[in-house]
């Protein structure tokens, strides 16, 4: 198990950080940013609570979520957040998951991120495929993983009560052939 730190063109992607929840607080407090969460509104004590309980967080514990941190290296600024998961019956099988500011958003961080994120995941020796559960509703999330060539494997009807409501999701999956054939394919051109 290890702390990460993952370097992109514009990003640095690593633990969170005290000095992060200004910035965190800043989009997990906004409605609109959580709509389609499994995460609700945070107060500023909540924020707290959680990067202290992440801080200490190693990458590659069995059903555990990490949570990372997405620091535009430019401003040295939290834009953003992402979590994996090793799925604690298969750890050959992970989970990601991604939220950018609302302040950050449209400008190509979630992609970015995310395809760092699969490169990562998919360079470790065992991780053989990742999936992703994403609100039907969520329209940017949708238009992100099928940018990122995710495959729908599922279309689950009102499977999931959130927010006082029922709520659909997609179910996306990538194998990690898949990844390195898109990478390769992306590099052609």
């Amino acid at each position: 198990m290890e702390k990460l730190l993952i370097n992109t063109e514009r990003l640095q992607i690593r633990n969170l950080k005290t000095t992060d929840l200004e910035d965190f607080h800043k989009y997990r407090s906004n409605p609109e940013v959580t709509q389609y969460q499994g995460f609700d509104v945070m107060t500023l004590e909540q924020a707290s609570l959680f990067i202290q309980n992440q801080q200490s967080k190693l990458f590659g514990q069995p059903g555990e979520w990490l949570q990372l941190g997405i620091e535009n290296i430019l401003t040295q600024k939290l834009i953003g957040d992402c979590a994996i998961k090793l799925d604690i019956h298969d750890i050959r099988n992970a989970e990601i998951g991604i939220t950018i500011s609302h302040i950050h958003q449209k400008q190509g961080y979630a992609k970015e991120a995310m395809s760092a994120m699969m490169d990562f995941l998919f360079g470790l020796k065992n991780v053989h495929r990742i999936v992703e559960t994403v609100d039907t509703e969520n329209i940017a999330s949708v238009a992100l993983m099928e940018s990122l060539g995710f495959r729908q494997e599922a279309y689950l009807i009102e499977n999931n009560f959130i927010k006082g409501k029922w709520a659909s999701e997609i179910q996306y999956a990538m194998l990690e052939r898949e990844w390195h054939q898109s990478v390769l394919k992306n590099q052609r051109r």
